[in-house]
């Protein structure tokens, strides 16, 4: 399988501690199987840190996930709004539980992107505006993309590049 990364560089080589921490799935490596989606990133790195945007292709073996620790989510359940919103809350210290990856337990984990819509009701929960049961219902109705985050050298060795592609 071909996944898609935008940055304001092409990416020559994966390096982990540039990865920036307090995402969805924790601080990682994001990539995506839809191109749309790796060039709007693209295009929004490149406009916060200057930059040429870039889509850098990598060739995944989608077999090897049994020799890894795996996180998936196949919707935006319950259980996926509050491992987003663990690894997204820089005060969560309950590192051991699974429901976060601060700690990178999972080698990979994949999902769907909390967008800004999804942002959005995350931001009425943690209010107290809308309870877990309502989050996850409104979920339902939005249009949700994917992500695969890569945690560590282990997982990072099983992704091949393929390329890059400039845009602007």
């Amino acid at each position: 399988m071909i996944l898609y990364h935008g940055s304001n560089m092409p990416i020559n080589e994966i390096d982990l501690e540039k990865c920036r921490p307090y995402k969805d799935f924790g601080k990682g490596f994001y990539l995506t199987t839809f191109n749309e989606q790796a060039v709007t990133m693209a295009k929004r790195v490149s406009k916060l840190f200057g930059g040429t945007p870039y889509i850098t292709s990598f060739e995944f073996d989608y077999n090897c996930l049994k020799s890894l620790s795996v996180k998936k989510f196949d919707a935006p359940t319950t259980d996926w709004a509050m491992f987003v919103l663990n690894n997204r809350n820089r005060n969560f210290s309950n590192i051991s539980d699974k429901m976060c990856n601060h700690d990178n337990k999972y080698d990979i984990v994949i999902g769907a992107i909390a967008n800004d819509d999804i942002s959005l009701l995350f931001r009425s929960f943690e209010r107290g505006l809308i309870d877990i049961e309502r989050l996850t219902k409104e979920m339902e109705y939005k249009k949700l993309t994917n992500q695969y985050s890569f945690h560590t050298q282990k997982a990072i060795a099983y992704l091949k590049r393929v390329g890059d592609e400039k845009y602007g």
